[in-house]
């Protein structure tokens, strides 16, 4: 007899609330359809900015659009965070507003590990003024210190191992296929918005800390060269192709029709953020739909906000949600954003310093 229901991998444990498996409905609930609020002559318009290139948004707009829109994503999908898309509607019929709350008891405006891993990484960038990986694991290693209310296992764990060996690279493993790599990795995006060399080897050695997985290591890359494509001017239909590589190498990211699931698995995420960006056509649309959809619904806001906000640009993102957005966050992402992209072109790179080999036995 064939079960209803499927075993979702525990890929992002949350401190222990999520070690176990979880069940998760094969078959999505029902979701409200949410359309685009924005008019049909102002599509049309961005359309014809993106074709002519009049009037569109510009890179520190789009860089902008990108970090606001993920840390949105994150807070406003904190609410709803391990929710069924059945169970927020009865909460919330359509859930739009950054209130706070959520399993994490976060308050109005808080953002979670998405964007606080996010800070951490640009941090370490421009205190380098360059890519040192060895900054960058030592400012994972300060976040993790100052107690955050939320922290993936798969994260942890690489956090913990480099604080005893030092080591700078997690050894492969099956359960290292989560989402946390590619959560963060928007600081290096914009560090490296014009050099795509760079940003792959930043990419994968940044994600390798925690997570060492060819599926994560897929994702995180497409994920920001989807941004960087965006940051520089790119379409949806350049989008599409980058996708279309994507899936040419890894059949099982196939988004359409979208299968439902959302839990932390790399693969479920990116489906959901792929499905919810290529059908809405503005920040908040991508972003309510995704959050809607329940399950990892902080990270998979985080995402598509990331996507939608370099597409669409800062000033599509609505108004009140700026003004819920806790401003400390706010204002750390404009400076960070202006700084990030003022580094120097192309980014230097420091070699990372070896590990000092163990002292002698006594004799």
């Amino acid at each position: 007899m064939s079960d209803p229901l499927r075993l979702a991998p525990p890929w992002r444990g949350r401190a222990g609330l999520r070690s176990q498996p979880v069940l998760l409905n094969r078959t999505p609930a029902r979701r409200p359809v949410l359309r685009s609020r924005r008019p049909a002559h102002a599509r049309l318009w961005l359309a014809a900015c993106f074709v002519h290139g009049v009037s569109a948004p510009s890179l520190h707009d789009r860089a902008l659009g990108a970090y606001l829109g993920f840390a949105i994503g994150d807070a406003l999908g904190a609410t709803v965070e391990f929710m069924t898309a059945a169970e927020i509607t009865v909460a919330h019929k359509v859930h739009r507003n950054i209130t706070g709350g959520g399993w994490l008891r976060l308050k109005p405006g808080q953002v979670t590990d998405d964007t606080q891993m996010s800070l951490a990484l640009g941090d370490a960038l421009l205190a380098a003024r360059g890519w040192d990986l060895r900054m960058t694991a030592d400012a994972f290693v300060g976040w993790m210190r100052s107690r955050p209310p939320d922290i993936g296992n798969t994260c942890r764990r690489g956090i913990r191992r480099y604080m005893l060996d030092g080591t700078l690279s997690a050894p492969p493993a099956e359960d290292s296929a989560g989402n946390g790599a590619a959560m963060r990795n928007l600081p290096v995006v914009l560090a490296t918005f014009n050099d795509t060399g760079t940003l792959a080897r930043c990419s994968v050695e940044q994600a390798h800390l925690t997570h060492n997985h060819p599926l994560s290591d897929a994702a995180t890359l497409t994920l920001s060269r989807l941004t960087q494509l965006l940051l520089l001017g790119g379409t949806i239909s350049d989008c599409r192709r980058c996708v279309g590589e994507l899936l040419a190498q890894h059949p099982k990211f196939r988004f359409e029709p979208w299968p439902g699931n959302t839990s932390g698995y790399i693969v479920d995420t990116v489906q959901t953020v792929l499905h919810s960006f290529f059908r809405n056509d503005c920040v908040e649309g991508c972003i309510v739909d995704v959050v809607n959809r329940g399950g990892d619904a902080d990270t998979a806001g985080a995402l598509v906000g990331q996507l939608a906000g370099a597409c669409y640009g800062v000033a599509d993102i609505p108004s009140r949600w700026l003004k819920q957005l806790d401003p400390r966050i706010v204002e750390r992402v404009r400076r960070q954003t202006d700084s990030l992209l003022a580094l120097p072109r192309p980014l230097p790179i420091r070699e990372p310093t070896p590990i000092a080999p163990p002292l002698p036995a006594a004799a």
